[in-house]
């Protein structure tokens, strides 16, 4: 690709991953923003509870001096606590829903452009039910936010049977459950992530073109679904990881599956953002480096 990358996407960094001591909202989390904040290469991070107030609030200057946007990511809210929003037993379900209620509060206040979420495990006999709890969650959160303005409420696909093992989940169903949910809320929408595809067992496109017309967010990443080698799940090791699934090449194609889908295209600049998370005694900072390298390589290679 001749023209410039920046020309087509804002390119972004989840810093509760790239920074993991962050993610129970705690921890170094101003000095690993800043930098983030402070490298160019960057028009967006995503960041999720800052249990702090006054951190949170310096956090928000931070990013706001720093002319860059922002979005909140819930997902630790759920997986660090085990909490699940589409819980059969209903007090387990509301407690969910309260925390993810909070978040988008926090959203709000530290002014993001979009609140990330996830759906919970289930059991496959009662899989129905699961699916109806996650759509009333979902109303609700939704409802939620547009009280408050007009912030978009997303839920990003994961696997539902190899690591995260959550709902949405494989595309049919993820199509369906934006169906549902759109047909009553407009500020709703999916997230698709590299990472997350080969869990799946799906093909970029059997993965995207159910969902084109709902997806409002990316992540690219990579992983190991190779049973008994280092890293397997859904750990977002870095790109070109031993025995892992996703490099230039990769990337390479999912980047034409997105401007076939019509995510990218002239004049939209969506974001694409990293996920990846240091691997053992990985430096953070060699793995962004790594994912930085791995993105222009791909730019570089994409022929459309």
């Amino acid at each position: 690709m001749n023209e410039p990358l920046k020309k087509y996407m804002k390119v972004g960094l989840i810093h509760f991953m790239a920074y993991p001591e962050t993610m129970k909202g705690e921890g170094p989390i101003l000095e690993t923003l800043k930098k983030i904040v402070t490298d160019n290469y960057f028009d967006i991070v995503e960041v999720t509870w800052i249990k702090d107030k006054s951190v949170r609030e310096k956090a928000a200057k931070m990013i706001k001096s720093g002319h860059m946007s922002v979005a909140y990511g819930s997902q630790p809210r759920m997986l660090t606590t085990g909490m699940n929003i589409n819980h059969l037993d209903e007090e387990e379900r509301l407690a969910a829903l309260d925390s993810l209620k909070e978040g988008i509060d926090e959203a709000y206040e530290i002014g993001a452009t979009g609140f990330a979420f996830l759906s919970g495990t289930y059991e496959e006999e009662t899989k129905e039910e699961s699916y109806q709890q996650l759509v009333k969650s979902t109303k609700e959160l939704c409802a939620h936010a547009k009280s408050k303005g007009d912030m978009p409420v997303i839920l990003e696909i994961f696997d539902y049977d190899l690591d995260k093992k959550s709902i949405i989940g494989p595309a049919d169903l993820a199509r369906r459950f934006a169906e549902d949910i759109t047909a009553e809320y407009d500020n709703f929408g999916l997230m698709a992530d590299l990472s997350h595809i080969p869990q799946l067992h799906e093909t970029n496109m059997e993965s995207l073109v159910p969902i084109k017309d709902y997806i409002k967010h990316i992540h690219i990443g990579n992983c190991v679904i190779k049973e008994g080698y280092e890293g397997f799940g859904d750990t977002h090791v870095g790109f070109g990881f031993d025995n892992s699934e996703n490099d230039v090449d990769e990337l390479v194609d999912f980047l034409k599956a997105l401007f076939e889908i019509g995510y990218l295209g002239e004049g939209k600049r969506p974001v694409v953002s990293f996920e990846v998370k240091p691997w053992g005694d990985e430096d953070p900072d060699v793995v962004i480096a790594n994912a930085k390298r791995t993105l222009d390589e791909a730019w570089i290679k994409l022929e459309l």
